[in-house]
């Protein structure tokens, strides 16, 4: 029964190892994608999609960095304290990141909504390259914290003395649980610096949606008398839609392991979580580095022709079959031919009178 046990955990093990490969290139490729959209295509560069970029460099992070040092870290190899400590937190930054880029994008669609005549002023280029910066700062003192004192080195001293460690001395089998507390996790990590700005952006869209619908039935019943059109208010309604989708697939994938870190330091006494559980809590959170490229692609117009561009000219089907991919940077210019009074309907872009029009 012992050995099926072991060979069943095996099993499981390559399983969880092949998932994590596949999720770590498809985050890269897609948000890669995203990126390089965003280069070429000017209608997709505006303030909006600078901390789409920057949401997009952490899940590009955590398909080169993140995925494989989690891989490394579920395998027990021995290490020292804090290098292990460090492999362990790499991820929290990038969640953080994540989590102060999505509640940007929130706040940016707030403000493009509720009071667009001030958005050029309020919203430029330069402030937003400055909050990306410091929301990045941010992101790496919260994500390493622990590496400050809140860990269990303590506990692993007294582990070694009571020979229940078998590296050698100095060393610690580096597994997530054994290096980072679960108070840190539950009460810092989770309460204060995940839910409370999720909690945050589920109010700022809820506060949108209903402003826009009120907006949309004035101008409706022709109440009110603006430079703003309905189609256009329209189109930051479903932008705002399709952001607060990215925000609630976020929710969905990072809960669960919040949810079992939570279980593990308040019922102690409880049966832990099989290895499974806690191998798809863990596939699902990085998993959300790869959802937001489709969303994109699937509710904003602009991304998906610029994503079909790149991919046409990247991966011509007829070239392939004679001489191969052509991925050079020339092969990659396109010129986007758009009329100049129309405006980028399922781009973040901004229009005349300074607020975002999206489709």
């Amino acid at each position: 029964l012992p050995t099926n046990t072991q060979s069943l955990q095996k099993v499981e093990d390559v399983i969880y190892i092949i998932i994590e490969l596949v999720i770590a290139v498809l985050s890269v490729l897609g948000n890669v994608l995203v990126c390089w959209a965003v280069c070429l295509n000017s209608n997709l560069q505006n303030v909006t999609n600078f901390f789409v970029v920057s949401l997009a460099i952490a899940d590009i992070a955590v398909g080169v960095l993140a995925i494989p040092f989690a891989i490394t870290i579920s395998t027990g190899f021995c290490s020292h304290f804090y290098g292990c400590l460090f492999i362990a937190c790499f991820v929290l930054v990038l969640t953080q990141s994540s989590i102060f880029s999505l509640l940007a994008i929130a706040i940016d669609r707030y403000i493009a909504i509720k009071i667009p005549l001030r958005y050029n002023g309020l919203v430029t280029g330069q402030r937003a390259k400055g909050i990306i910066g410091i929301f990045w700062i941010l992101s790496f003192i919260i994500g390493l914290t622990p590496m400050l004192g809140w860990n269990k080195s303590n506990h692993i001293e007294d582990d070694q003395m009571n020979g229940t460690i078998n590296c050698r001395h100095g060393m610690v089998p580096c597994l997530f649980e054994e290096v980072v507390t679960m108070d840190y996790m539950v009460y810092y990590n989770f309460f204060a610096c995940v839910l409370m700005p999720l909690l945050i952006m589920f109010g700022i869209y809820l506060k949108i949606f209903m402003a826009a619908r009120h907006q949309l039935k004035q101008m409706e019943m022709k109440i009110v008398h603006t430079e703003r059109t309905q189609s256009t208010l329209q189109k930051e309604f479903h932008a705002a839609k399709s952001l607060a989708i990215i925000v609630g697939l976020f929710a969905v994938c990072w809960l669960p392991l919040h949810i079992i870190n939570g279980v593990n330091l308040f019922c102690p006494g409880c049966k832990p979580p099989r290895p499974w559980m806690m191998y798809i809590a863990i596939v699902l959170s990085h998993a959300n580095s790869v959802v937001n490229p489709f969303i994109y692609a699937y509710r904003i117009r602009e991304f998906r022709i610029t994503f079909r561009k790149i991919i046409k000219r990247c991966c011509p089907l007829d070239e392939m079959l004679n001489q191969g991919p052509v991925c050079s940077g020339e092969a990659l210019k396109i010129t986007w031919n758009y009329s100049k009074r129309a405006v980028s309907y399922p781009a973040f872009s901004q229009n005349k009178i300074g607020h975002s029009v999206t489709g």
